[in-house]
């Protein structure tokens, strides 16, 4: 049952707010998580601004939150390349803002091709054709590591949707037919890394989003319970031809808030 659930891991766009326009149950609905003695984490896709940028946004929004509120998918991929390739020179296409999260997590980035260890591709809003072509050049000549931060194809804003980290990176790949190692949702990395901060089981632990192949799937592949939201990019028609279910459907989070509040059943 959804009120039994710890840890709430959200999706920030298309589910807390559009743009930069805040649902008007955002807030209530935050308060009332800590309230009933449960935690929420922010679960953003979003590679194109750091953590300290987040925490400025909300701020701006009227939420207060601080760094322990996050997992991105920037720190995400940080914690893979770690791992996996833990001393490489990456040429990283995306913003500044992701750069500076590498770099603070103790890599070097580098423009300069020859010395490039792996690439990373993230949801770039300074994107240039230079870059594009740049990472064509890495891909066609050599045999690296190339991960994407998220497959995202659209970014919700209150206009609308923007190409996405995986709008470009099927650019790259009609260029050279190459696919990244993706790190962010739907893989189950995210979720997984929050169940381990918080020491919280997976039946404890709920994602709740409004996209099916990215927020719904991550939660399903790391066997959380999974709660989409209508009010982003999931339209009916979608959520009818998807294979991937989510365990309960809202209209938005004003219905998960009314869910907590006990204002309608005992789910």
């Amino acid at each position: 049952m959804i009120k039994d659930i710890k840890l709430f891991l959200f999706d920030m766009d298309g589910t807390l707010y559009l743009g930069d326009r805040l649902f008007d149950f955002t807030k209530e609905l935050l308060e009332t998580i800590r309230q009933k003695g449960a935690e929420y984490l922010f679960m953003t896709n979003n590679s194109s601004k750091s953590v300290s940028a987040y925490i400025e946004k909300l701020d701006r929004l009227g939420i207060k939150a601080v760094k322990e509120d996050f997992i991105t998918s920037s720190q995400a991929t940080a914690y893979y390349l770690k791992k996996h390739h833990p001393d490489a020179r990456l040429y990283v296409c995306g913003t500044g803002s992701l750069k500076e999260e590498l770099k603070e997590n103790g890599f070097e980035i580098t423009e300069n091709l020859a010395k490039v260890d792996a690439i990373v591709m993230g949801f770039d809003t300074e994107l240039t054709f230079k870059k594009l072509e740049d990472v064509c050049k890495l891909l066609l000549s050599r045999d690296l590591p190339y991960l994407a931060t998220n497959p995202d194809y659209v970014c919700p804003t209150e206009y609308g949707s923007v190409p996405d980290c995986g709008s470009v990176c099927d650019m790259i790949y009609n260029a050279t037919r190459k696919r990244p190692v993706v790190i962010g949702k739907p893989q189950p990395l995210m979720p997984q890394l929050a169940m381990e901060m918080k020491g919280v089981s997976k039946e404890q632990t709920a994602v709740v989003g409004d996209r099916i192949y990215t927020d719904i799937k991550s939660g399903i592949n790391a066997g959380c319970v999974s709660i989409l939201v209508m009010s982003g990019e999931t339209t009916k028609e979608i959520l009818d031809e998807s294979n991937d279910k989510p365990d309960f459907v809202l209209e938005s989070g004003r219905e998960l808030l009314n869910i907590l509040l006990n204002r309608r059943g005992n789910e």
